[in-house]
């Protein structure tokens, strides 16, 4: 993976660190995504809450989602305030990344303390590099 994309979710992660700092558990998720908007800003990540993701088939667009954040246009992260990170949560994560053509994204749940699942477009073992 390149490695300045580590390096951008390595930053998000750190900012989600520090919502849940201030913040502490307990919010509905879209105050945690307001702050987390504060935070990347502050830092100086370009970052869009409800980016569009249109969903095309055979040629056609037949929908559209919204991410929760989109970071320099590189990282979709899905926000969740609940007890744990459900696999349908990062299944819809990997729909995300492959209605974009992007590589990365994160689930990211503010719940008793912030729980993070980064998630490719194309499965990888741990161990494999791209390239």
């Amino acid at each position: 993976m390149d490695p300045s994309i580590n390096k951008l979710t390595e930053r998000i992660i750190g900012c989600c660190y520090q919502v849940h700092k201030t913040l502490g558990p307990g919010f509905l998720e879209k105050l945690y995504e307001n702050a987390l908007m504060i935070e990347l800003e502050k830092i100086g990540l370009r970052a869009e809450q409800q980016a569009p993701i249109s969903v095309a088939y055979d040629g056609r667009r037949i929908g559209e989602y919204f991410a929760d954040i989109l970071v320099e246009g590189k990282v979709i992260c899905e926000l969740k305030a609940g007890v744990s990170i459900a696999k349908e949560h990062e299944i819809q994560l990997v729909s995300y990344l492959s209605a974009t053509g992007l590589d990365v994204g994160l689930v990211i749940n503010f719940g008793r303390s912030v729980t993070v699942r980064r998630k490719f477009r194309e499965y990888r073992l741990p161990h494999e590099k791209k390239g």
